[in-house]
């Protein structure tokens, strides 16, 4: 794994109100490769969805340095972070964040119309199995479906990479596998780095890379040897 996407050095996060400072992040040292997926795992409060945030060019480190590719995401600007996370980044977020007032087609081309080499919403969202469904609104659809929508209208634009907070968060065991299985499928045709932060420890055993954390920090990385199809998971 020597093609590293991102790569971090001594990253910091750091929120203030009034003389009290808490380490969202205290010194994280990173590297993510091309085509694999890593899930990190820790309790509330550990830095998981901060670090997603920087890497996904949502937030800026307090201290430290993060590179995509060749790329220093640290000091760029706002505009640039804009266009860096149109161009390359998907999101997938536990609540889905769906326009209630679109079809299923018209919220992944909310994406595909700003995109610089878009897939059609349409091949989008054949690719998470729901052809079908293109012209029904969010609440026609079951929380894995709108779920499924949202992967969709993330992997539209063709990003490199996909960072996925919590997304089976919402969802029963049986619609989270189907979530899962959909995610995998994309990480395996496409080569999409996809990062998964979630809260389920048995989820870990699908992911090429486990990275553990723990009050800001990585307290482990494992490599799994054997990996686990998302329907043998036991939730």
């Amino acid at each position: 794994m020597s093609d590293t996407v991102f790569r971090t050095e001594d990253v910091t996060k750091v929120y203030q109100t009034g003389d009290v400072k808490v380490f969202a992040l205290a010194g994280v040292d990173l590297e993510l490769y091309a085509g694999e997926m890593a899930v990190l795992l820790g309790p509330s409060g550990s830095g998981k969805s901060t670090l997603l945030n920087i890497l996904g060019g949502l937030d800026h480190a307090t201290s430290g340095r993060v590179w995509f590719r060749e790329t220093d995401l640290t000091d760029m600007s706002d505009r640039d972070l804009t266009r860096y996370r149109r161009d390359y980044v998907g999101f997938v977020f536990q609540f889905y964040n769906l326009v209630p007032s679109l079809s299923a087609r018209e919220n992944v081309q909310l994406v595909t119309d700003v995109s610089p080499n878009p897939m059609p919403a349409e091949d989008a969202l054949a690719q998470v199995g729901l052809a079908d469904r293109m012209d029904h609104f969010p609440s026609e659809m079951s929380g894995g479906e709108q779920q499924r929508v949202a992967i969709a209208r993330a992997i539209a634009k063709r990003p490199e990479i996909l960072l996925c907070d919590e997304p089976t968060g919402a969802l029963d065991s049986t619609t989270g596998v189907q979530v899962l299985e959909v995610l995998q499928d994309i990480n395996e045709r496409f080569g999409t780095t996809t990062v998964i932060i979630t809260h389920n420890a048995e989820i870990q055993r699908m992911a090429h890379r486990v990275i553990q954390f723990q009050d800001g920090k990585i307290s482990s990385v494992a490599i799994n040897d054997t990996r686990l199809a998302p329907a043998e998971i036991v939730w």
